[in-house]
């Protein structure tokens, strides 16, 4: 069934589209794969990079605006997420350059951590400046992470033209259970009801 897909070709072609609109929505998974295809020579690791630090940019900040104008009434409905608020919240009263640097890498506040930063009213400027350096960061790790992956691939199984949909499915596949296990070992914390 897949053996007549031209994984090069859509990579090649929508690739880096598929990378924009993944890191508005989570990005970590699509990165590695990225950095994967950069490894190969499909893509570019600096437009990768490039691409996912937009995305990931712009999705904070439309979140941040969202907390700023709307976070007393949105908030609150993420009542199941209330000991990560509450963590972040704290982290943004003592730290806001830490807070707003480092939401993007705290499991399960992707999405709430930047409303929260905009509910406390953390000016827009040092938001946008600092979000745009958290990032590019976030991007370079990631994306570098699986140029990386690539090379030790290639050093294990050779040419992995014939081997592209197994990774992709082992990559999203570990990806899914990582969030798994991270979900279930905070609903087990002690004190923390579920992030």
């Amino acid at each position: 069934m897949f053996e007549h897909i031209d994984f090069n070709y859509l990579l090649a072609t929508y690739g880096y589209l598929a990378i924009f609109i993944g890191c508005l929505l989570e990005g970590e998974t699509i990165l590695i794969l990225g950095g994967m295809a950069a490894h190969q020579h499909v893509l570019k690791l600096l437009p990768v990079i490039g691409y996912a630090s937009l995305a990931g940019m712009l999705g904070d900040q439309l979140l941040f605006w969202t907390g700023r104008y709307f976070g007393a009434r949105l908030i609150p409905r993420f009542h199941k997420q209330q000991a990560g608020i509450d963590r972040v919240t704290q982290l943004v009263n003592q730290h806001p350059t830490v807070s707003i640097f480092s939401v993007r890498f705290l499991y399960g506040m992707r999405l709430v951590g930047p409303m929260v930063i905009g509910a406390c009213k953390v000016s827009p400027l040092k938001f946008t400046v600092i979000n745009l350096l958290g990032a590019v960061t976030w991007a370079t790790l990631f994306a570098s992470a699986g140029y990386w992956a690539g090379e030790f691939l290639e050093g294990v199984l050779g040419d992995l033209k014939p081997y592209r949909l197994p990774i992709v499915l082992c990559v999203i596949v570990l990806m899914v259970a990582l969030a798994v296990v991270r979900h279930y070992r905070a609903k087990n914390r002690p004190g923390v009801k579920s992030l």
